[in-house]
């Protein structure tokens, strides 16, 4: 039994411990992640031609505990270029997530003479720790924990100039109801792909002596983000389903999981465990974590040694 994902499938996780110095962001006028909101707006103010700031009241950004803000810049002229559109996101005044738009791939790569690695659509610049992709002309910088959540998938809405939020509609608070476990991956295969922006399927590579294939869906709605699940099969049934998550959110991700299977039956720094040893939130390294019986019921004797 292997509760623990000891590989990511991408090799971006692999090279994750690379992108702790990198110094991308810089080229806005010598910004840095992790600042705040007020000393990213100021250096900001003298390369763009408009800024905005935008706060939501209820933040469902999976960093953002307390606070989500935008800050939406127009025409910023870099060295190497100008970008027509840029949104900086900041979860609790912390910035961790840029996204750039319209010359963004020109600009990047200007003058660059290394490699990038690919993944999917992907070019990964690790060292930078900058993510393209060249078919959309979008450019990504995020720090190691945007990155878990996989929020390079993502393409923030207020990077659309044409974006307004119409809806209101109640976020998806629940598990999404059709991760059904046992089902075949005939049955689920076509319900990811229904419910995700887009999907890759993969061979594991057996560490996992529980499954031997794993679907990858993007943009899944879960707490009113778009975001990743892993789903994994065994012998061609769904047994087990990772859905990324960040710190920020767990008590939001807590409440909802009560609200939904009532309080957990088991707690220790790392998880809490609900519905009869199939739901699991990690809190080390944040995920929901939703299991087959057999195999939940196994991790409580084996892993958890309850």
């Amino acid at each position: 039994m292997m509760i623990f994902k000891t590989i990511r499938i991408s090799s971006l996780f692999i090279l994750l411990p690379l992108f702790i110095n990198a110094q991308a962001e810089k080229a806005f006028n010598g910004i840095e992640l992790g600042s705040p909101l007020e000393v990213v707006s100021d250096k900001l103010d003298e390369i763009s031609e408009t800024t905005k700031v935008i706060t939501i009241d209820l933040p469902s950004f999976p960093l953002a505990k307390d606070k989500e803000t935008h800050l939406v810049c127009t025409n910023i002229t870099t060295a190497s270029g100008i970008i027509q559109r840029t949104v900086f996101t900041f979860a609790d005044d912390k910035l961790v997530y840029i996204e750039a738009k319209g010359n963004a791939i020109a600009t990047f790569t200007k003058n660059r003479k290394d490699t990038a690695s690919i993944y999917m659509d992907y070019s990964i610049y690790s060292r930078d720790k900058l993510l393209l992709n060249k078919k959309k002309d979008v450019a990504w910088i995020m720090n190691n924990e945007a990155m878990h959540v996989n929020l390079f998938t993502w393409e923030n809405p207020y990077a659309d100039p044409h974006y307004k939020k119409t809806s209101t509609a109640e976020a998806k608070n629940v598990i999404p109801p059709f991760l059904k476990m046992g089902a075949s991956m005939e049955e689920i295969k076509p319900l990811i792909e229904a419910n995700s922006k887009f999907i890759a399927v993969e061979e594991l590579d057996g560490n996992d002596p529980n499954a031997q294939i794993q679907i990858n869906g993007f943009g899944v709605d879960y707490m009113g983000f778009p975001r990743k699940i892993e789903a994994r099969f065994g012998d061609n049934k769904l047994n087990v389903v990772w859905i990324l998550s960040g710190k920020g959110e767990e008590d939001r991700i807590r409440k909802a999981l009560i609200a939904q299977y009532g309080e957990a039956i088991y707690t220790n720094d790392e998880w809490e465990i609900f519905n009869d040893w199939q739901v699991g939130l990690r809190k080390d390294k944040p995920e929901v974590l939703l299991m087959e019986k057999q195999i939940g019921l196994s991790y409580k004797s084996s892993y958890f040694k309850q």
